[in-house]
């Protein structure tokens, strides 16, 4: 996939000792760019960030209406890019994210821009302020470009479909699903609309599109990085994270990301989990020595062929790369100890954010927004699973319970870490999902595979996963990783060194 604009340009590189070169015909080519790519154009002078802003705009004109990715696009980012380039021309610094267009999910608050979470309760709830992280990415420098489409209040992993935007094609495949509920912002940055991306993750909702769309997803330790002003569907769960085409990008944007928020108290548990530096992890020998173990329980759970062979490929490639691949793992009362873990709290988490950042007297509660109402037959049954045939509250039918200190998750995350340590195991893997995307028009029949809800949504553990490959079709899948609580570092290399050796990613034909 390419797409080139030619934009006569004029760079001022005071700081180098260059002069102004003359007007020119500059293209600026989006396939496949990284941070490090465009930070090396602002430095050569080779195109402005004026000039790539312009560009992605370009593109997402001439695709978006195809993949239906994009709700929002900020009509700011043009003069958002200019000051940078300005900036960038007086100091001659880039900042860690300096110019770089970002594509956020439509559930994360961004001042002055639309944040509806795909709903007809939100759809004209513009918010005064930046989300924390949101803050965090445009001080690194970072241009919000566009607001993602995305399942309406994140309710579905199945597919994205929303009452404000409609259905999210993957451009892969655009009868097919980019899975959800990120996947607007899963499509955007796969077809090259975009540097780089915001998802959040309930049990699926960055790791599943980012695995149908061939995408980097890091869906970081449960504390880690604020979810404050976001949107919420389940707070136990909730993360917010990277979704990049690149491990190293992902990793970029996960350290300006990460670090304590005030306003949201789970950070506390992270703020002495966070290294100097993420990137000096980006070790392309980190397989070198490391043990991996291979979780059979999933990988082994009903496979689509196709993506068992990739799998299988993908064990042989961690040992070429000098990983000792331990296999199978089996950790005990697996099976039992993943029962009874979901719980569903949508109703409290939804209206303490109505009340804490909508501020609306007609919408304050779970029954406001069920008679606003709702376009989508899928988001309607998600509705009614907190209320009963008489429209009375439903209490959760598993208690809620403070997401650190819950008996049951620490079960579960213990058996984990002890089979991990015993084994003395550096992460674990399995397929993302076990089956290549479902078709849009059979997205509930054929919704298999999702190996991502089972685990590091309940225990808390990071889980990224990255590009295994393609079936014969064309069709992406992704490998996961999981790790230790706060091991980011430890996963940050491991994918890295997979990504690099394998080289797996490569963009839609479109």
């Amino acid at each position: 996939m390419s797409h080139r604009i030619f934009i006569p340009i004029c760079i001022f590189l005071i700081f180098a000792g260059m002069g102004c070169k003359s007007a020119s015909e500059v293209p600026v080519d989006l396939r496949e760019l990284t941070v490090e790519e465009i930070h090396a154009a602002y430095r050569n002078g080779t195109y402005t960030s004026e000039d790539l802003v312009r560009a992605y705009l370009s593109r997402i004109d001439s695709l978006n209406g195809e993949l239906n990715a994009l709700t929002y696009i900020n009509p700011d980012a043009l003069e958002a890019a200019k000051n940078l380039d300005a900036e960038f021309a007086a100091s001659g610094q880039l900042r860690p994210l300096h110019g770089i267009p970002l594509i956020v999910k439509d559930n994360i608050n961004t001042r002055g821009m639309p944040t509806t979470a795909g709903a007809l309760a939100l759809q004209n709830y513009i918010p005064e302020e930046d989300a924390f992280i949101i803050r965090k990415l445009v001080e690194a420098g970072a241009i919000i470009l566009a607001k993602s489409n995305m399942a309406e209040w994140a309710f579905s992993p199945k597919h994205t479909e929303s009452s404000t935007a409609g259905t999210t094609h993957n451009p892969y495949d655009t009868g097919r699903v980019p899975a959800g509920s990120s996947g607007g912002t899963a499509a955007a940055v796969a077809a090259n609309m975009g540097a780089i991306g915001l998802g959040t993750d309930t049990g699926n909702s960055i790791r599943g599109p980012s695995s149908h769309c061939a995408l980097v997803g890091f869906r970081t330790t449960l504390g880690l990085i604020s979810r404050s002003a976001i949107v919420p569907l389940y707070l136990r769960n909730d993360v917010v994270g990277p979704m990049c085409r690149t491990v190293a990008d992902a990793t970029r944007v996960m350290e300006v990301m990460a670090g304590p928020d005030p306003a949201d108290p789970l950070t506390q548990y992270g703020a002495d989990q966070i290294p100097e530096d993420y990137t000096r992890f980006l070790q392309q020998d980190a397989l070198q020595g490391a043990r991996i173990g291979v979780l059979r329980i999933l990988s082994d759970d009903d496979p689509n062929p196709e993506i068992a062979s990739l799998f299988e490929a993908a064990l042989t490639d961690l040992q070429k790369l000098g990983a000792t691949v331990v296999d199978p793992v089996e950790v005990p009362d697996f099976s039992a100890l993943r029962q009874n873990q979901w719980c569903a709290e949508f109703r409290g988490d939804i209206e303490d954010f109505l009340a804490t950042y909508v501020q609306r007297d007609t919408l304050k509660t779970l029954e406001d927004i069920i008679r606003i109402g709702t376009r989508s037959e899928y988001a309607r049954n998600g509705l009614a699973r907190f209320v009963d045939a008489a429209g009375r509250s439903q209490d959760p039918e598993i208690p809620c319970l403070d997401p650190f200190t819950d008996s049951r998750r620490i079960a579960f995350r213990e058996a984990i870490e002890r089979e991990m340590d015993s084994l003395q195991l550096d992460a674990i893997v399995y397929p993302s999902w076990n089956h290549p995307p479902a078709r849009i028009d059979a997205f509930n029949e054929e919704y298999r595979g999702d190996n991502s809800q089972i685990i590091a949504p309940h225990t808390g553990q990071p889980a990224f996963t990255v590009p295994m490959g393609f079936t014969a079709a064309g069709l992406p899948a992704g490998l996961q990783f999981l790790g230790r609580m706060f091991a980011e570092p430890t996963l940050v290399g491991l994918t890295y060194a997979y990504e690099q050796g394998t080289r797996h990613r490569h963009p839609p034909e479109n």
